[in-house]
């Protein structure tokens, strides 16, 4: 199944279930200027095209009692496709790390991690993160303030690009 290109109409779309993934499809339809029946088709589409991935509730993490947030920045000591991969599959298995990327610069990996305070921050990296296997250095970088967090990717139509 080839990846279709995405109109400006498809934009208009993705953008308006960004900010609201609860939007009713009459409600959607009438807001990009086409017909309930189309605009349900193409949202389809989208799905299975895997444009949609899935519909999120947004939450508030400190009122779910995750007052801290930390980023974890990782190295590990040998760079075979087996190590990392030994890492990646027991790091898929911690709640508490709710973001994990391989990324490139003096670091293998950045988690973000959350957690209920310091304390449970510092047992967390103490007794699970430093046993991961392959480590050889952690540094971890506290959150102060959110700034602009994460909500929506910007979307933009072949036309745009």
């Amino acid at each position: 199944m080839t990846t279709p290109v995405l109109t400006t109409t498809d934009v208009r779309i993705l953008t308006a279930l960004q900010q609201d993934g609860r939007i009713t499809n009459q409600t959607l339809a009438d807001q990009i200027g086409m017909s309930a029946s189309p605009c349900w088709r193409r949202v389809r589409q989208l799905e299975e095209h895997r444009y949609i991935q899935g519909y999120r509730a947004v939450l508030d993490r400190r009122k779910i009692g995750l007052g801290v947030m930390v980023f974890v920045r990782i190295s590990i000591g040998h760079h075979s496709e087996a190590e990392a991969k030994k890492f990646e599959e027991q790091v898929m298995l911690l709640e508490d790390v709710v973001a994990c990327y391989s990324i490139g610069g003096d670091a293998d990996f950045l988690l973000q991690v959350v957690a209920r305070d310091l304390d449970s921050f510092a047992d967390f990296a103490m007794s699970v993160v430093r046993r991961l296997p392959g480590i050889k250095e952690m540094q971890s970088m506290f959150v102060l303030k959110e700034i602009k967090p994460f909500v929506s990717f910007p979307v933009k139509s072949a036309q745009d690009i």
